[in-house]
């Protein structure tokens, strides 16, 4: 077969439109990653790098946290913080557009209150945009028994993004999700989910991630019903 750049392209285009991974989403395998929902980024008005449609999806967001804890998926909560005063930090971020401002939080930077972060839930403070970086989140995993992460937060082009690339590239399954992620520009989100879509993750809605949760669930207890009868 010769491949023409025609039918190269089109394929290109399938995958990064309409691609998706083939992986199941086990509960008993799977963890939540909620990624920087924090005042800094969520709270109206409060800093300059306030993300809009991250306080827009919050709610959608903290219903899928709801849903994950009801199905004992463990949720892990991420802040993009000043950790060990700095120097763990990649130091070109001082050179890039990301750091035009003398704006700095009046202390500890802290999840959005009405995310509803519970005090036996974990929260990671990172130095940078990945949550694997840096951090113990890979060791935490591995502790629970998880292979599967379910990306979400702010912002979907920088932090969640690159989340969800260091989680491939550790081996994890990635979900991502399309409408519980947040940028500070818009029309930067469906380019962002493009490529997730075709080269790292799963890339679905929160409803579609709570019914694969909720199904898979429900048909676990319905072979270990016939297991026991058997």
């Amino acid at each position: 077969m010769s491949y023409t750049e025609e039918w190269v392209t089109a394929r290109a285009r399938a995958a990064y439109e309409d691609g998706r991974a083939s992986f199941d989403v086990r509960p008993e395998r799977t963890a939540l990653l909620v990624i920087d929902m924090q005042d800094e980024f969520v709270r109206p008005g409060w800093s300059p790098y306030w993300v809009p449609a991250a306080t827009r999806m919050a709610p959608a967001l903290h219903r899928l946290v709801e849903g994950c804890r009801s199905a004992s998926v463990p949720v892990i909560w991420t802040i993009f913080d000043d950790t060990h005063l700095g120097l763990d930090r990649p130091k070109a971020l001082r050179y890039l557009p990301h750091a035009d401002t003398d704006w700095r939080p009046p202390g500890p930077a802290e999840v959005w209150d009405r995310m509803g972060h519970r005090p036996d839930e974990a929260l990671i403070r990172k130095p940078s945009y990945g949550a694997f970086y840096d951090t113990p989140l890979d060791t935490m995993l591995r502790n629970l028994g998880r292979d599967t992460v379910i990306v979400t937060g702010t912002l979907t082009n920088y932090c969640c993004g690159t989340t969800a690339r260091q989680a491939y590239e550790r081996g994890y399954k990635v979900v991502f999700g399309a409408d519980v992620t947040a940028t500070d520009d818009e029309s930067r989100q469906e380019p962002e989910l493009a490529v997730l879509r075709k080269g790292f993750a799963l890339v679905l809605t929160a409803e579609e991630i709570a019914s694969r949760l909720t199904t898979t669930d429900a048909h676990r207890r319905e072979v270990a019903v016939g297991e026991n009868a058997g």
